[in-house]
């Protein structure tokens, strides 16, 4: 039965590694197997158990009490997603985002590559690296014409967001969901990985600058000027604030974090609400009742805009992983893999005298490359039982979160860019993923320094 459980598994993940050949939305292979496996544990009776981590070993439980147990872990990244997507799209609604144009002042190609790779490394830590990928992708528009000089800039910026994403518990949906499960706490995790994020994406973008699309200047603008919303800059700020908050709520109450992510909501809501309905009241003063009450309640427009089927997918995946975490397959996999992969330079020493290998993690970046993260990660988590802030989930979070950069189907953010500007799989092989490759072993290399002197 646990062959057959497994089987389902991996043809369910192939499913989702080719979505785009077999063209089926990736999350109904991950609801489909989720069911599934869980359908045939039922059915067959199957001995189900919860990870001991302090002991290192398996406990046998009741498959109703495991169920719950991590549908209850599901549920707190799903509401902390839905509630960061919310105040995003908040922004978003205010057209808060066209305030960062104002920081792109320069003509000059270079410094342009800077700029945006400095504003994708910071916005994705708040906002998560897909969204900023987006944002940044779309003022890069109103800035350069020409497709063919955007992708170059586009492909380093999902270099920038992948890396920014990985030193932050919000930053992306891995980090986010190590943060969750209690792997790594916001202080350590910015401590161990800030360094190696950030020469993730000053060394490509140091050798980039040096290549033939990122010299010379950019031609001058002939848009007119967008207008722009008065509030937009006010909902900008308070929601990048808000969302910084919630490490903070966490630190201070030791409540989870959608907790914090829900009240965070509730206050950019109360702004969003109160600006929209001056807003109304100014319209109809000058046109009359017509139509002004249309699209005013900024949080339900937001709410509609939330990434549902994304959603859907990371419960179905984190569903499924959980039932291979419940059978003791991956405990037993985990064990496995530490005794047949040699060790490469130091090695990270865990429970009762066992090493995990650098090479696992280093190959775990590489294999998040080719396909989604999320299981990956989400493995790792029912794999490992280290403590708290141990080295070895820095890593994966800087390996899972940086490795994907080097395929432009590698990552969430790479997959959108790939969207929004028609860029090439074998173009950004041959350009891009050598710069990717390079940085993503340059900070791997300072984080495995670094760990010995902090």
């Amino acid at each position: 039965m646990e062959t057959l459980i497994v089987s389902i598994f991996v043809l369910g993940y192939l499913a989702i590694t080719l979505e785009h050949t077999l063209k089926i939305d990736k999350l109904i292979p991950a609801l489909g197997m989720m069911a599934v496996c869980w359908a045939i544990i039922s059915l067959g009776h199957l001995n189900v158990y919860n990870v001991d981590a302090e002991l290192h070993k398996l406990v046998p439980t009741h498959l109703e009490e495991i169920l719950l147990h991590h549908l209850g872990k599901t549920a707190e990244i799903l509401v902390f997603l839905i509630g960061a997507m919310t105040i995003v799209e908040i922004i978003d609604y205010f057209d808060g985002f066209s305030t960062i144009k104002q920081f792109v002042k320069t003509k000059s190609r270079t410094k342009l590559l800077w700029i945006f790779a400095l504003l994708a490394f910071i916005l994705s830590a708040i906002i998560d690296n897909l969204t900023a990928t987006i944002v940044l992708i779309t003022i890069l528009r109103k800035i350069m014409s020409s497709n063919e000089d955007r992708i170059w800039y586009a492909s380093l910026i999902v270099i920038a967001a992948n890396a920014g994403g990985a030193w932050s518990p919000i930053g992306d949906v891995t980090t986010t969901m190590l943060w969750i499960a209690k792997k790594v706490s916001t202080g350590e995790l910015i401590l161990r990985l800030f360094i190696p994020s950030i020469l993730a994406i000053v060394i490509p973008v140091l050798i980039a600058s040096r290549l033939k699309p990122f010299k010379g200047f950019i031609e001058t603008s002939t848009e007119e000027e967008e207008e722009v919303n008065p509030k937009g800059s006010i909902m900008l700020y308070l929601g990048l604030t808000a969302i910084i908050f919630v490490p903070i709520f966490k630190t201070v109450t030791h409540l989870p974090p959608y907790v914090g992510m829900m009240l965070s909501l509730s206050v950019v809501a109360v702004f969003a609400e109160f600006y929209s309905n001056t807003q109304i009241e100014l319209t109809k003063v000058d046109q009359g009742d017509g139509h002004a009450q249309s699209g005013h309640n900024p949080v339900h427009a937001s709410l509609g805009r939330i990434e549902l089927p994304s959603i859907l997918f990371f419960l179905g995946i984190l569903m499924a992983v959980a039932a291979l975490e419940s059978l003791g397959v991956l405990f037993h996999f985990a064990e496995t893999l530490t005794e047949t992969i040699p060790m490469l330079g130091t090695e990270m020493v865990i429970t009762e005298g066992d090493s995990v290998s650098d090479l696992v993690v280093i190959i775990l970046g590489f294999a998040s490359a080719v396909i989604d993260n999320v299981p990956l990660v989400a493995a790792s988590i029912g794999m490992f039982s280290e403590p708290m802030d141990h080295e070895l989930w820095h890593f994966i979070a800087y390996a899972a979160g940086t490795g994907g950069s080097m395929l432009i189907i590698g990552s969430a953010a790479g997959v959108v860019a790939m969207g929004m500007e028609r860029i090439n799989f074998f173009w950004y092989l041959k350009n891009i993923s050598w710069l990717a490759l390079i940085g993503y072993l340059v900070g791997a290399a300072a984080f495995m320094v670094l760990r010995t002197i902090v």
